[in-house]
């Protein structure tokens, strides 16, 4: 059960304002602030996301937290904080996997917590992934070569940061970078962030803030239309240096056994 009813009369009471004031802010009617206070009706999701904006609150914790004069606010940079994460389900009420395509991207910024936005997105399941939370997104550029631009990311949601295992590849929602795809360097740092490399070296790693970041997603599969080449027959020179270099490793272990 919600506590929506209770915080909403608090914290109003706590601004100096009246339920008028309030519903002028939020630019609703002030029957409708007198519902919520009395636990007669719930806000839509955008409503709530925006009395959170207003009182400086997640909507985790306007909807289920007791704030009174005792509460006090979790710092908005542990990486553990409960965030709000839309997902869709089919006819069986199994999760989805929802694609963020390219051209979506940037429009994902601002619509990964909007369940219409989520709604929106093309979406597909996989017999492999029957437990957690996933979503697929496609990578664009070079930097995380051999897997080609346009190959699509299959990532479960990482709610804690702090499980984030460094030598691994995620994909990172941040504000500034967007949607990426990268090896993380380092475990999570409150202070500093994450450390993002790129496989192709002739990118340079960087960091990405914590209060940068939105969401994190650990790359379990991806999917590519375009098939593996052939590896050559070695050639002559191949197999030469092939040779000289088994006779060096050859001659190392003769050379330490005496």
């Amino acid at each position: 059960m919600s506590n929506i009813s209770s915080n909403l009369k608090f914290l109003r009471k706590g601004k100096k304002i009246t339920q008028q004031q309030f519903a002028d802010i939020m630019e609703i009617k002030r029957a409708s602030v007198g519902a919520y206070e009395e636990d007669r009706a719930e806000p839509k999701y955008e409503l709530l996301k925006k009395i959170a904006e207003f009182y400086g609150l997640t909507m985790d914790e306007l909807a289920n937290d007791v704030i009174d004069d005792k509460w006090k606010p979790v710092p908005k940079s542990n990486a553990s904080n409960l965030r709000v994460l839309s997902v869709t389900v089919d006819g069986s009420d199994r999760e989805n996997i929802e694609l963020v395509p390219v051209k979506a991207s940037a429009g994902y910024l601002n619509g990964y917590g909007d369940p219409e936005y989520v709604a929106e997105l093309p979406k597909f399941s996989l017999p492999m992934f029957g437990q957690g939370t996933f979503r697929a997104f496609e990578i664009k550029g070079d930097s995380m070569l051999p897997l080609p631009s346009g190959s699509i990311i299959v990532a479960e949601y990482v709610e804690n940061w702090h499980d984030i295992k460094p030598g691994h590849t995620y994909v990172v929602v941040s504000r500034e970078e967007g949607v990426v795809y990268k090896r993380i360097a380092f475990k999570f740092k409150e202070d500093k962030g994450l450390k993002l490399v790129s496989d192709n070296k002739t990118y340079e790693p960087y960091w990405v803030e914590t209060s940068d970041i939105l969401e994190v997603w650990k790359a379990k599969a991806f999917i590519s239309t375009q098939l593996p080449e052939p590896t050559p027959e070695p050639t002559m020179e191949t197999l030469t240096s092939m040779m000289a270099q088994m006779q060096k490793t050859i001659n190392a272990v003769v050379d330490n056994s005496k």
